[in-house]
């Protein structure tokens, strides 16, 4: 076990987390707020970063098994130090609910437990927002983008912490396809800030709002989330919803126009024709709820592509429209986004391998003798990847349910409050139904069954086996 690498990278990562609170801290000046909390915070995860990056290590080559739990451990200890400046500035005073928050925030969930968010200082709902951008495209993607840290094993690190059931190089080298993968997502940021600025949104509101689209996060500034936005608003968050739940490598197909490579993705073509589906059959079911049928249809895409994209604003009480749109908003809440998004969920790709497995597996009785191989764009699926698909389900499964068991014996809530908020930090969406719905909170819950949440939302970011790893024995032992 390369040890040395692993608490190098660590290091890196909060020395990360101590410059990402600088624009906080700005935030701060600027609204003339305290900076000791933010400020303290930086230091000691600064501290921490220098003392474990102080030392290069000698041997820089990562198997796969030392990637996985780097993920897992990184990202654990990102979310101990981002919890600080909620705890230092007394936004949060239990070091449970300031963890909740902290990892709410890096896994892109959305989920919190404050009540009045209003309340809370600009820098620490800065702070709050940045956390959804960091974890969005993840940390150790962008230390490979930045910094020539490892050796030739770069890939396995961007496999360990990047969605999907795959992760392919775009360009030559990990660290350009990482490069292109930020410039890509820092250009889609501003440009989502400057058309809600442009709409007349607060420059304050405009900036985290689109943090949280861009992590497909949720976090909001508002107690409404963004019913309290224009109608211009809205769509425009609606779009980049949908936009950054897209696979990355489309967009960089679009730039390097390669047309056909970026409209023959068969996920894409799906994902969107989900997204458009749902919308038309929740607002004919709202249409009586609505002024007109526009306003209807403009409350559902933004609902559908909210879910879908696991970002979880909301612009409305969907929890009290009719059953049928709530039983729709939950399959999308399981379903999730592309891979190779900021997106969360079970994932498009992986549902098309199981329905085409499926249907291959209902051919193979009508003709016994037939060789049907699972395609994608065209290309057969390597047995691998289905293989561990449906290792990736059954693992789903058994975290859902444990989880969902876990927090009735604790806290006994109503059903569709227990299912849906778990599978709502399972997935990283945020909102669920209920007490948890999206004019509730999880504050409800005990100190256990959020221990519980939070470990279903690292793992639902880390997609189960970075952190399933932490607890296997083998993959400890030296040899």
């Amino acid at each position: 076990m390369n040890f040395s690498l692993i608490f190098y990278i660590i290091g890196w990562s909060l020395n990360a987390d101590a410059a990402f609170m600088l624009p906080p801290v700005l935030v701060s000046l600027i609204y003339g707020e305290s900076i000791r909390a933010l400020l303290l915070s930086a230091l000691i995860c600064l501290i921490c970063g220098i003392t474990l990056t102080c030392r290069r290590p000698a041997n820089r080559y990562f198997t796969l098994k030392e990637s996985y739990l780097t993920a897992a451990l990184t990202w654990i200890i990102l979310s101990l130090g981002g919890m600080l400046p909620f705890l230092l500035s007394g936004s949060i005073t239990s070091p449970v609910n300031a963890l909740f928050e902290s990892v709410s925030g890096f896994t892109t969930t959305g989920a919190s437990i404050l009540a009045d968010v209003e309340a809370v200082p600009h820098g620490i709902l800065f702070w709050r927002s940045m956390t959804h951008w960091i974890g969005g495209m993840g940390v150790l993607v962008f230390l490979i983008a930045i910094i020539p840290l490892f050796g030739g094993s770069k890939m396995n690190l961007m496999k360990a912490e990047s969605p999907g059931p795959s992760v392919t190089r775009i360009l030559p080298t990990a660290k350009e396809s990482a490069g292109v993968l930020y410039r890509i997502y820092i250009f889609m940021t501003l440009l989502q800030t400057v058309l809600l600025a442009a709409g007349g949104m607060p420059l304050f509101d405009a900036l985290t709002i689109t943090l949280g689209t861009a992590g497909t996060g949720g976090f909001g500034v508002l107690n409404d989330s963004c019913a309290s936005y224009s109608i211009y608003a809205q769509i425009v968050i609606t779009v980049f919803m949908i936009l950054f739940s897209i696979n990355f490598n489309t967009y960089f197909y679009l730039i390097r126009r390669k047309w056909k490579d970026a409209f023959s993705i068969e996920e894409v073509r799906w994902y969107l024709i989900l997204i458009a589906a749902a919308t038309g059959i929740i607002a004919f079911g709202i249409r009586e709820r609505c002024a007109s049928a526009g306003q209807a249809v403009q409350q559902a895409a933004f609902q559908v592509a909210s879910i879908i994209s696991s970002t979880g604003f909301s612009t409305a009480d969907f929890a009290t429209w009719p059953v049928l749109a709530c039983e729709i908003l939950i399959f999308l809440m399981l379903v999730g986004a592309c891979s190779g998004s900021t997106g969360g969920g079970f994932k498009i790709c992986r549902l098309l391998v199981l329905v085409k497995t499926l249907r291959r597996e209902l051919l193979q009785y009508v003709y016994p003798g037939s060789i049907r191989p699972v395609r994608m764009d065209g290309k057969k699926a390597s047995d691998t990847v289905v293989h561990s698909i449906h290792v990736f389900l059954g693992a789903y499964v058994m975290i859902f349910t444990a989880s969902v068991l876990l927090i009735s014996i604790c806290d006994s809530p109503d059903f569709l409050t227990g299912f849906t908020a778990v599978a709502a930090t399972l997935s990283n969406i945020g909102p669920g139904l209920g007490e948890v719905g999206p004019t509730g909170n999880f504050s409800g819950f005990s100190a256990f069954s959020r221990i519980v949440l939070i470990f279903d939302m690292l793992a639902g970011r880390l997609e189960f086996f970075p952190l399933l790893l932490l607890f296997s024995p083998a993959a400890w032992r030296r040899f």
